[in-house]
């Protein structure tokens, strides 16, 4: 699989725009009692969902690298991988989500959004097609079971 912009490159770039928005835009600030602790459970979530993935992949002995899927050699489909199939994603849409509540601007929704939709289309489509190729019936009935992201 050839991909052009690795996933976590994507995140920042979308972090970025998210501050942008956040800084040039003169419309959309909120402000909520709770947030900072919002804030804060989001972040936690996303570091044990995403800890706890890499370390699945770890304990199986198999690539978390999503540049070379080839070199998958088990399919983790325990723990955390029986709720999310793309769980580390999860966790990056889950540090975008409180960087938009940071940041505090209500239109940073739209581009968690389009994180999602980026993902969706250039990264984990892809990614299911290499893994079918790989696994292919059991990785078929997996994708049937769990949801792509939660």
């Amino acid at each position: 699989m050839k991909l052009k912009i690795p996933p976590v490159l994507v995140f920042v770039i979308f972090g970025g725009l998210m501050f942008l928005l956040a800084e040039f835009l003169p419309f959309g600030y909120f402000d909520f009692f709770g947030r900072r602790y919002l804030i804060l459970a989001l972040l936690f979530l996303a570091i044990v969902i995403s800890c706890y993935a890499l370390i699945q992949f770890y304990l199986a002995k198999t690539t978390s690298n999503p540049k070379d899927l080839s070199r998958a050699s088990f399919l983790v489909t325990n723990g955390i991988y029986k709720y999310s199939r793309n769980p580390m994603y999860l966790g990056l849409l889950l540090l975008l989500l409180a960087w938009g509540l940071y940041l505090g601007n209500a239109f940073n929704v739209l581009l968690a959004a389009g994180f999602v939709s980026y993902m969706n289309t250039f990264q984990i489509k892809p990614e299911e097609v290499a893994l079918t190729s790989l696994f292919g019936k059991e990785y078929k009935q997996y994708c049937i079971l769990v949801r792509r992201w939660f």
